[in-house]
């Protein structure tokens, strides 16, 4: 009974849902600048940005047109940046972010007259899920990808960039010189749609603060409410329908003698989930 009474008096909805992300980051200019210049490798900070709208593709299957929540813009340098939710992890998702990158970085032949003009994509993906499971990146939650020589890493040819960002392996060390990347994170990470109070840490920086002001359940309308609870229960039958598609792959491979490791390398489950199946 008293979880469900918690559970009752959540003040908060979790800025993971398609409804919330897009209110914090994709309507308040500010916030998404913040987010971006914290968490991104950029030479020099952005400025000011301007919304794109309208997908770059369309989803690749039906089956999970929930799990991915996106938000588009470029700065006034021109720079491209797509941030995107990711709710659960597959393999394909690596491709379908350098697919939407690469396409954001092509079409802007439609107004750059040559190549030179051309101004870099960044595409910053925050997974829900685990992908890098090898011991020793353990405890490595950011991954970035840049088009590099692979004698001399320094020799980059720029355009696209993409990083991936592991939310469940954060865990914050309150490093001043990190203060807004750990802060946002924990807004990702810490307001989970069940909580009462938010850290006090989150409420003492004025652009948290403001974020989670606009993630307290009582500034939404029940017609809006009943959406997020739908988008929510969406996105845990497509989990649910990936994980037992994983898991037929998984038995057919038993069946033809595939070596577990690679079976694991193949489908993310772990050892002890294959040894489940035999």
């Amino acid at each position: 009974m008293k979880s469900k009474k918690n559970l009752n008096m959540a003040h908060y909805l979790d800025p993971k849902n398609d409804l919330t992300f897009k209110r914090v980051f994709g309507e308040h200019k500010h916030l998404c600048m913040s987010l971006l210049n914290s968490l991104l490798p950029l030479e020099k900070p952005i400025v000011s940005i301007e919304y794109q709208t309208g997908e770059l593709i369309p989803r690749l299957t039906e089956i999970l047109r929930n799990t991915v929540v996106d938000v588009r813009c470029t700065d006034a340098d021109n720079r491209q940046f797509i941030v995107e939710m990711q709710l659960f992890w597959s393999e394909s998702f690596k491709s379908r972010v350098l697919l939407n990158a690469s396409k954001a970085y092509v079409m802007q032949l439609d107004k750059a007259e040559e190549f030179e003009l051309l101004q870099p994509v960044y595409a910053l993906s925050f997974v829900n899920d685990k992908f890098e499971k090898s011991p020793e990146m353990a405890n490595e939650y950011y991954h970035h990808y840049k088009i590099v020589n692979i004698k001399n890493t320094e020799k980059q040819i720029k355009g696209l960039e993409l990083i991936f960002i592991e939310l469940p392996k954060f865990k914050p060390q309150n490093r001043a010189e990190k203060r807004l990347h750990e802060l946002w994170l924990r807004f990702l990470t810490e307001i989970n749609g069940s909580i009462e109070e938010a850290p006090i840490e989150l409420l003492e920086n004025e652009l948290t603060r403001e974020a989670i002001g606009y993630i307290e359940k009582a500034a939404y309308t029940k017609g809006q409410l009943e959406y997020y609870d739908k988008w929510k229960i969406a996105v845990m039958t497509e989990r649910s329908v990936l994980k037992d598609a994983i898991k037929e792959i998984a038995t057919k491979m038993l069946k033809n003698n595939m070596p577990l490791e690679d079976i694991c390398n193949y489908t993310g489950l772990s050892m002890q989930q294959i040894e489940k199946l035999t």
